[in-house]
């Protein structure tokens, strides 16, 4: 160190010859801390502080210009403290705008479209650059997370990204168009997978809620999300058959004419003509649009079928349900009387009187238009704030009550209020709606004080080994949620019939104040039975205290936390009882699994230690999982509902539940501890991340230069490429792995034995001037080289990596 700074100092032009040293510097664009032009640019940012003169104003301005040319040539390193040093100390944000773009252009005709944007944000020229040159491959990358860090900030880019990835959700939308538009290379499958107009839309909807951007600027997005949305409504009205006529028809109701025809045509796939005819006559759908049969129908009908009978609120409807509605589920022990409608600011007034009274139990649960997947957060339609024999509903639909400065004032107020006990059940999702709904929240947070979401007890209750057997209902139950937690506890389970129902549609139906009832009055029951016996359920007292509780009962309660610490620590599986600690240690390839649908971010995490890894896709029901195990001796992960019917149908100690709320860095540190699995360095990236496969074959850049000749995506780089003369060399990691002859793929069509082809289009050909070997997967295609990923895992999971005295040396 001491040596470089004095050596610095015997420069006649330090910042002339420091450009001369790293243009010189082998690897100098890996970005890596390790390389030697890394080193060399971080000691002469060092040896500046010491040497202020050293300048670029020093100069001659031809000579500043010259030197700033040259560093910009250097601008192809991803590493930030690279480009920030060459940044600062050449002044390149200066440099004239046409020849910083023509740097950019540059990177982008090398395929460095990641380091164009890289340098593009850095050099904030993201308003003078063509958002969709800049973007479009990235998306087509698979890095849409780069993107919007590109457009961050820039309103206009933000709109112009948003209203691009709607017009892809477009029917007609052509990926090949695309393609030839931007000179593109072929797009690989898994990235095709990630623009289907499915997946788009979420995406879509996602930036619209983070750019607060109009929907209306979305039509495509906004007609796929309404049809899907159509769909399912068909799907759970007539095959799952878990929705009542009226929640259906509430949904249903549309006033665009493409979505009513649809609605139309799935009537009839159905199997429903009779409706189908209906809804045309309601719609006034023209004939030439209507679908066999349905015209022929519509004449046929008597003329009280002619017309659509929906339902009306206003009816009487009877508060008490019938007795078997009240043998099978719970009901809340409230009469019509003692139910209030708050929408207004003096309703308000007797319910803050009420509600906000000291010392008092308040449970709390909201309402929502219900999105059928969707990703968009809604805004709450009605707040249910159940106390000691009344309920209080306060319809933040009416006119004027929802934003009302007392309205605002009220949900501050009994949010912040330490005084107040409020129980709800998974409350995170009932926040994110009040943040969609009063956007004050976000400038002024929301405080939350004296909060117990009953379901932190209930997981507790749940993994406690100590509960009675009598409270556990049946493993091929149905009930999930608080509704699981009402049954476990209070005997029976909430009707959730209306949970689906159009809650911004006044009047609301009796049906639909009955459930909104007793979704939050169930809560201080829950709560009551709970408190008066713990023990008898599993729990501790503390468990049953506010999570949000003041600074003087939190340090009170620390040997409590530690003692709920430790228990934590336990695996969360009945079924597996203890971590097998005793045995003798297991390879990541001894250990081999299938996660559920929900654990996909944990099975990518062993997969990457070298764990033999199935996951299943999300369109797969569970059971798959179950038929995976025992089909090839596999343990399943699981969480939340599914465990209880998974863990009957495979072996014992061959399921395993965890914890959904846990990160999934943090799931697959438990599972390899409680499967006692020791990886180590070697086993990481032992497996294919896209397919799992273990065998590999190494490729030399030479031979990696020819293919891409081969394949026509040759450029200068590629024909220089072919004199260099490169050996196979060990990679640092992947031992574990299988290594397959480079014989025996076939040249001609550069495919392997098992009709894979290798997939070229991912190896941008500038990669080759600085990684010397290549691996392929032998079963996908998909090809892999050494970069900064393997060191990020070692430094993720060193608590649970098997360092060896040989590999501890080596690094």
């Amino acid at each position: 160190h001491l040596a470089a700074l004095q050596g610095f100092s015997k420069l006649s032009e330090p910042l002339e010859a420091v450009l001369t040293i790293l243009e010189g510097c082998p690897c100098k664009q890996k970005g890596r801390s390790h390389t030697l032009g890394h080193h060399i640019l971080l000691e002469f940012q060092t040896w500046m502080k010491g040497h202020p003169q050293v300048t670029l104003s020093s100069l001659s301005e031809q000579q500043a210009v010259a030197l700033q040319r040259r560093a910009l040539s250097l601008l192809t390193d991803t590493q930030t403290s690279f480009i920030d040093g060459l940044i600062n100390i050449y002044q390149l944000s200066s440099v004239d705008l046409a020849a910083l773009k023509l740097c950019i252009v540059r990177l982008q005709t090398l395929n460095c479209y990641k380091e164009a944007a890289v340098l593009g944000m850095k050099l904030q020229l993201q308003k003078e650059l063509n958002m969709e040159e800049m973007c479009v491959p990235l998306i087509l990358q698979n890095k849409l997370a780069l993107v919007e860090s590109f457009v961050t900030g820039h309103s206009q880019l933000e709109q112009r990204l948003v209203t691009l990835l709607d017009s892809w959700c477009h029917p007609s939308f052509s990926l090949e168009e695309i393609t030839k538009r931007f000179h593109l290379f072929p797009v690989s499958k898994h990235c095709t997978d990630q623009i289907q107009p499915k997946k788009l839309t979420k995406q879509v909807f996602r930036l619209m809620e983070k750019f607060n951007i109009d929907q209306g600027l979305c039509p495509n997005a906004l007609h796929k999300r309404r049809l899907d949305s159509l769909r399912f409504l068909m799907y759970a009205r007539f095959v799952e058959k878990s929705m009542t006529e009226e929640n259906w028809c509430d949904h249903v109701q549309v006033d665009d004419l493409q979505l009513q025809i649809q609605l139309v045509h799935l009537l009839v796939r159905n199997s429903e003509l009779q409706k189908a005819s209906q809804w045309s006559l309601r719609y006034n759908i023209p004939r030439d649009r209507l679908p066999r049969g349905v015209w022929e129908m519509q004449q046929s009908l008597p003329s009280h079928l002619q017309h659509l009978h929906l339902s009306n609120p206003a009816q009487t409807e009877e508060w008490t349900p019938p007795q078997s509605h009240r043998d099978k589920f719970y009901q809340a022990p409230i009469t019509e009387d003692k139910v209030h409608f708050v929408d207004s600011v003096e309703a308000l007034q007797t319910c803050r009187h009420v509600v906000l009274k000291k010392g008092g139990v308040v449970g709390v649960d909201m309402e929502w238009q219900p999105t059928f997947g969707c990703t968009s957060t809604q805004q709450v339609a009605l707040i249910q704030l159940a106390v000691f024999d009344q309920v209080f509903l306060l319809d933040l639909c009416a006119d004027g009550f929802c934003q009302h400065p007392a309205t605002i004032s009220f949900i501050r107020n009994l949010f912040s209020s330490k005084d107040v006990l409020k129980l709800a059940y998974d409350v995170s999702g009932d926040l994110k709606c009040i943040l969609a709904t009063w956007r004050q929240f976000l400038e002024e947070p929301l405080k939350i004080e004296g909060m117990l979401d009953l379901v932190r007890v209930h997981q507790k209750f749940r993994r406690s080994q100590n509960g009675p057997k009598e409270v556990l209902v049946g493993e091929d139950s149905a009930e999930k949620g608080l509704s699981l937690l009402v049954h476990q506890v209070l005997g029976r389970p909430l009707d959730k019939t209306e949970q689906m129902s159009s809650w911004a549609k006044r009047p609301l139906r009796v049906s639909q104040i009955r459930y909104a009832v007793a979704d939050s009055y169930c809560l201080l029951d829950v709560y009551s039975a709970l408190s008066s016996n713990p023990d008898y359920f599993g729990l501790l007292s503390a468990d049953l205290r506010s999570s949000t509780s003041s600074h003087s009962e939190k340090s009170g309660d620390k040997k409590q936390k530690e003692k709920e610490a430790e228990q934590m620590k336990r695996p969360l599986s009945k079924e597996v009882r203890k971590p097998l600690e005793d045995t003798p240690p297991l390879s990541p390839q001894q250990l081999r699994v299938v996660c559920d649908n929900m654990l996909q971010g944990l099975g990518r995490y062993l997969r990457c230690l070298g764990v033999d890894v199935v996951m299943l896709e999300n369109t797969d029901d569970h059971r798959v999982a179950a038929k995976l195990a025992q089909a090839e001796g596999r343990v399943i992960l699981t969480c939340g509902q599914p465990f209880q019917s998974l863990r009957s149908q495979v072996g014992e100690g061959r399921c395993l539940s965890l914890d959904c709320s846990e990160k999934a860095r943090d799931q697959a540190v438990r599972v390899l501890r409680h499967f006692n699995v020791q990886p180590t360095p070697s086993d990481i990236f032992s497996r294919c991340q896209a397919c799992n496969s273990d065998q590999y074959v190494a490729v030399p850049r030479k031979d990696m230069a020819w293919m891409l000749q081969q394949k026509g995506q040759s450029n200068h780089t590629v024909l220089f490429l072919w004199n260099l003369r490169d050996t196979v060399q060990n990679t640092q990691y992947a031992l574990q792995c299988q290594w397959a002859p480079l014989s025996g793929l076939d040249p001609d069509t550069l495919t392997f034995p098992g009709g894979a082809p290798i997939q070229l289009h991912t190896v941008p050909p500038s990669l080759l001037l600085r990684i010397p070997h290549f691996y392929v997967c032998t079963r996908c295609g998909k090809v892999f080289w050494e970069g900064s990923h393997f060191g990020r895992v070692m430094s993720m999971f060193q608590e649970v990596l098997h360092v060896t005295h040989a590999e501890s040396a080596a690094d």
